[in-house]
């Protein structure tokens, strides 16, 4: 019977041997690499047809004055007109502007102190408290659903639910959806009333904190009111900074609501003309594609602006349990 002997090691150019296991697990780790790009190769597809080249497509749109109708192969390159035209020319442009930052100025903190102060009343071991939890937190299953904005807008009517609980308190109502020194706070009431995913978070946060440090604040004589101030608002400082971010963002991509409540025109009066419906109207009602992708590129250059400036600031109020910022 022939014996079979495991290969023996091989020099190496430079003359060191390299043993035949090392052979062996290159050759796996060549294998494992393949495997990865395979097993990432729907998400690499989906990102480059999806995102990627998109994204890169609107930016060359927005030199353009492309407008759907034309074929690609014949749209004319303008350079900055779009962008000159936005910032020096449109007052449309300008008021979607102010109106976009209203509702994000006043809806976002609303939101979050919303949200804050339910999950402090919801981090108790009460009875039933977990039906509570799923209660508050429904309205965010629904997030941005024609549906749901549909239902917001017939509340609201004249003859809307709203108006007759007034009613029962002798007060008259009002058409908000339809007032144009209304119709913007209804959205707003829409967006604080869905504070159901950060007040998750906000619960997480505070069953992170150390029960030792109310204690001893306690021992110290402080009241809930100190211990709220001095403990629970430092130690929850990460996690307010999370929902600070995405609720902003949030705030600033409002769509669905606005186009449900105007049909499409940012009435009454433009006075729900947010930015994103502004943009959807010039791109797929004007038929100015390639404005609309010069205003999207501003939009996307606006936000990481913004982001940035809540990391700049965050090191100086947001504290984590390790001590850095």
């Amino acid at each position: 019977m022939a014996l079979t002997t495991a290969p023996g090691p091989t020099r190496r150019g430079d003359g060191s041997v390299r043993p035949p296991a090392a052979r062996g697990a290159g050759r796996n780790r060549h294998g494992e690499g393949l495997a990865g790009y395979v097993f990432l190769s729907p998400w690499l597809l989906g990102l480059m047809a999806v995102t990627a080249i998109p994204m890169l497509l609107s930016l060359y749109l927005s030199f353009t004055n492309y407008d759907i109708l034309t074929p690609l192969s014949e749209v004319e390159w303008v350079g900055l007109a779009n962008y000159e035209r936005m910032f020096t020319s449109d007052p449309a442009y300008w008021h979607a502007v102010q109106v976009t930052l209203k509702f994000a100025l006043i809806a976002v903190p609303l939101k979050l102190a919303a949200a804050l102060g339910v999950a402090l009343l919801l981090n108790r071991a009460w009875r039933g408290v977990g039906l509570f939890r799923s209660l508050f937190y429904l309205p965010s299953l629904l997030g941005g659903s024609v549906a749901l904005a549909i239902v917001w807008v017939n509340m609201f009517n004249r003859d809307g639910a709203f108006n007759s609980f007034l009613a029962l308190f002798g007060i008259e109502g009002k058409p908000w959806v339809n007032d144009p020194d209304w119709a913007l706070e209804t959205l707003m009431v829409l967006a604080i009333w869905q504070f159901g995913a950060p007040m998750v978070i906000f619960l997480a946060g505070l069953k992170q904190v150390p029960v030792e440090l109310y204690e001893a604040a306690s021992v110290d004589g402080a009241s809930k009111i100190s211990q709220f101030w001095h403990v629970t608002l430092p130690m929850l400082s990460p996690v307010i900074f999370f929902n600070l971010v995405l609720e902003t963002i949030n705030g600033f991509q409002g769509f669905t609501a606005a186009f449900v409540l105007s049909n499409g025109t940012g009435g009454p009066v433009d006075s729900t003309l947010m930015y994103t419906l502004n943009l959807y109207i010039s791109g797929f009602t004007d038929l100015e594609m390639g404005y609309a992708s010069a205003m999207a590129w501003v939009f996307l250059l606006a936000i990481a602006l913004i982001t940035a400036i809540f990391f700049s600031t965050g090191r100086f109020w947001v504290h984590y349990s390790d001590g850095e910022r």
